[in-house]
């Protein structure tokens, strides 16, 4: 009786270590296995960004360029990016070189314009005197026909008759000479007029163009940290830079109390922004440093992505706290909050997997079951960029694997204490 029950007892040690050798799936060593989280889920959308501030002065080249036809000027010489400067200071230089050649060109016309000038005035000078001697040889010619009219009194009549009509002809020909000498006048002023009010135009414009030259060299309109302006494909205005007459602006001088982070939502996740959103935000530079943020503005409007198809909308958040280690430029990574919800199980989307069946999905997971895992079907809710909501299917206390199982053909998915084959 004995042996037989100890020859049992083998036969059933040996059936039980037959499954679990043969028929049950072991956990292999490797597989990791975590358990799900409870508590606040947070859906975010997460982007880089560049810190600006809100508020800068502009640092402008000269503000009439395009009175005097220079469209583009060139950067010759700048100061270096984050150098503290008071107001007066030199900040940068541009090319003069067109400029000093239209100066002397104006130069030039001036001086043509100052020799008509001269010339004008002398053959004035010359004509009118020439007219003035004629007109007193007239006055002299008719004063003595006035006098061979009273000597001629006691002469014939026809002898009187004659030395009158050469009296009234001297005396036509005085009062035509004093109005020819009056239009020659005119004349002359009108000549110089013209040459001489040509010639102001070309000094007022030298005056401009001498003013314009003094703007060639920037100075500081503020006391402030110089940040370089950007081209319109974001680089650096620099050394050999060109700034356009349209929008002069080589640097900027901005106040470092009220700072922002500009970053770009591609447009799969824009429709998720919105305003007063807040965001948690971090410096490349220093990932100790944490600062919180709030969304102030969304752009309406999508723009090109460099070498790329995307669209792209500007997204400008507001930096709360003010620090001394915030400065223009720096990189910032952006956490951006869409919603939270509390007191809801939620896993890595890694330990999530997807089975399709008559066009509609399922979702399962990989849990722990003794020495060995079943799959579990599970009701998801939202998701983030790395989590995923359990409503239905999972307990705090499971054990979910990480990583896929090598061989599933013989694991089915167990839900609710049936199988789904």
């Amino acid at each position: 009786m004995k042996k037989n029950i100890i020859i049992s007892l083998v036969i059933l040690i040996a059936l039980i270590a037959s499954y679990f050798l043969f028929f049950e799936k072991k956990v292999d060593d490797n597989y990791i296995f975590i358990k799900p989280s409870y508590g606040e889920f947070r859906s975010v959308v997460n982007n880089t960004g560049e810190v600006r501030a809100k508020n800068s002065i502009d640092i402008r080249g000269p503000s009439n360029a395009r009175n005097i036809g220079v469209w583009q000027m060139k950067i010759t010489n700048i100061v270096e990016e984050g150098k503290l400067v008071k107001e007066g200071d030199f900040v940068a230089e541009l090319d003069k070189s067109e400029v000093m050649q239209k100066i002397k060109d104006i130069q030039l016309n001036i001086q043509k314009f100052e020799s008509q000038l001269t010339e004008a005035k002398l053959d004035s000078s010359l004509t009118l005197s020439q007219a003035r001697d004629e007109l007193e040889n007239i006055n002299f010619n008719l004063k003595e026909k006035k006098l061979q009219i009273e000597q001629s009194k006691y002469e014939a009549p026809s002898v009187i008759r004659q030395v009158e009509l050469d009296y009234e002809r001297t005396e036509r020909s005085y009062e035509q000479s004093k109005k020819n000498y009056a239009t020659k006048v005119k004349q002359a002023i009108t000549k110089i007029n013209i040459i001489n009010t040509d010639m102001m135009k070309e000094q007022q414009k030298l005056d401009i163009y001498m003013e314009t030259l003094g703007q060639f060299t920037i100075l500081a309109p503020a006391e402030g940290m110089v940040i370089y302006a950007r081209e319109w494909n974001g680089r650096r205005k620099v050394v050999g830079s060109t700034i356009d007459a349209w929008n002069p602006i080589v640097a900027t001088l901005p106040d470092l109390s009220s700072m922002e982070s500009v970053t770009y939502v591609n447009e799969i996740d824009i429709q998720k922004i919105k305003l007063q959103q807040q965001v948690k935000i971090s410096l490349d530079a220093n990932p100790d440093k944490k600062f919180t943020g709030e969304v102030i503005k969304v752009a309406n409007i999508g723009e090109q992505q460099k070498s790329s198809n995307a669209k792209v909308f500007e997204v400008v958040i507001k930096i709360n706290e003010k620090d001394t280690t915030l400065l223009p430029s720096m990189t910032t990574g952006n956490e951006i909050l869409i919603s939270s919800i509390p007191n809801v199980l939620y896993i890595p989307l890694e330990c999530l997997h997807t089975i399709e069946k008559d066009n509609k999905k399922s979702y399962f997971v990989y849990v722990k079951s003794g020495s060995s895992f079943e799959k579990k079907t599970v009701e998801i809710g939202d998701m983030n960029d790395n989590e995923v909501i359990i409503k239905k299917g999972l307990k705090k206390s499971d054990e979910i694997m990480l990583s896929q199982p090598k061989d599933l053909s013989k694991n089915s998915i167990s839900s609710n204490n049936k199988e789904i084959n």
